[in-house]
């Protein structure tokens, strides 16, 4: 029985994440959840799976949490340095780091020293403080099992070569702008970026799809997984959202994985890795009414967070740091009807462009670096406006 920890089990990838523990409680035991602000949802889920402890983030919603789950004899506390502090617990085996945006480091970084496996659906930890990240989980010897549909893809692809890679692939489905003008975009509604054409995730990751800013930071969340430099992956538009990414070996052969879009996949084998488990519930490929898979380059024209994703990478330090903070700004604003759509990579910019830059960074600085940039990006949008 493999106990489980998630950060974040109100959001999406928390909630299939307790789908799939519940299709599975043979193996999985819900040990911890926290969340940020849904505190009814967060007393629903740890009564159902019967957890030993929660921690509800907003402080002021303690209390509520606290009367609702005190007959149910479940710990509860509040605060986020309250799932720093337990999950140096000895009763979890493995946490789900499921907490959107840069908030995740801390308990992932407090989870890795605590040396529970982890697995990883926060992509802005690795964004952030990359090195960092991974020096600590070398360090501690903690498996970082990748989450995200693509990094699983990848992962799996892997699995049991000893081959030189050549490159990897990361698939996108384009998101909801794929085929509009460059026009279009300038005024594209909230409604709009928030409509996916293929995956159901929370605003935020909506958001960062329809811009591109999804590929990438996840493009930096790959070359720290894989050790792999970013010449070294291509971004490759895939509409059916049928392979989930590839790689291309030394050869010229490609491995790629296939499925459905179903994140409880992942979920579920970076859960029960190396074992693969069954999921009666999802979907299967049917290739005789599969009529084409296809792909294209994306036009960076449209989506320019792709090469300021590849900049900030290449620059290192702590710019993707402040790339990562500027963006989680810009998208706060644009979904609050305060800033438009396609300012959102001129924010980022402008604030790569003033903050302080660290070429080394430790800890410490990573903290400074997003508080600093999310300031900065604040006043930028300030300044120039909503237009």
């Amino acid at each position: 029985m493999k106990r489980i920890a998630i950060l974040g089990s109100t959001g999406s990838i928390g909630r299939q994440t307790l789908d799939v523990i519940s299709r599975h409680s043979d193996e999985f035991q819900v040990e911890f959840l926290s969340a940020n602000n849904n505190a009814e949802l967060l007393i629903k889920q740890a009564i159902e799976f019967k957890a030993n402890c929660v921690v509800i983030c907003n402080e002021k919603l303690y209390k509520i949490v606290f009367d609702a789950l005190d007959k149910y004899d479940i710990k509860v506390f509040a605060g986020i340095k309250s799932i720093s502090d337990y999950l140096c617990s000895s009763n979890i085996d493995m946490v789900v780091a499921a907490m959107v945006g840069f908030s995740g480091l801390e308990s992932t970084i407090a989870a890795i020293k605590s040396r529970k496996s982890i697995a990883l659906a926060n992509k802005e930890t690795l964004v952030a403080a990359g090195s960092i990240v991974m020096n600590l989980a070398k360090e501690n010897n903690v498996a970082i099992l990748p989450v995200d549909s693509e990094h699983s893809a990848i992962f799996q692809c892997l699995q049991g070569e000893i081959a030189d890679v050549e490159k990897l692939l990361l698939t996108a489905s384009g998101g909801p702008f794929r085929d509009f003008t460059i026009e279009q975009i300038k005024y594209a509604t909230k409604q709009q970026a928030l409509h996916h054409p293929n995956w159901n995730m929370g605003a935020k990751v909506t958001i960062d799809s329809a811009s591109m800013m999804n590929k990438g930071l996840e493009m930096i969340e790959a070359s720290w997984l894989f050790n792999m430099p970013p010449k070294k992956i291509e971004i490759v538009i895939h509409p059916q959202s049928i392979i989930h990414s590839m790689v291309q070996f030394s050869d010229g052969s490609v491995k790629a994985q296939m499925g459905y879009p179903d994140m409880r996949i992942p979920i579920q084998y970076a859960l029960s890795y190396p074992v693969r488990l069954v999921l009666n519930n999802a979907a299967r490929l049917d290739f005789s009414t599969l009529r084409e898979l296809t792909f294209e380059l994306p036009d960076r024209s449209k989506f320019p967070c792709i090469d300021i994703a590849y900049a900030a990478h290449e620059k290192g330090g702590n710019m993707p740091c402040i790339m990562n903070s500027a963006n989680e700004v810009a998208v706060e604003y644009f979904l609050n009807d305060k800033l438009m759509f396609y300012k959102i990579p001129q924010i980022i910019e402008k604030t790569m462009e003033r903050c302080s830059f660290v070429v080394a960074p430790q800890i410490d600085n990573i903290f400074d670096t997003d508080k600093e940039a999310k300031v900065l990006a604040a006043e930028i949008i300030n300044k120039i406006g909503i237009n």
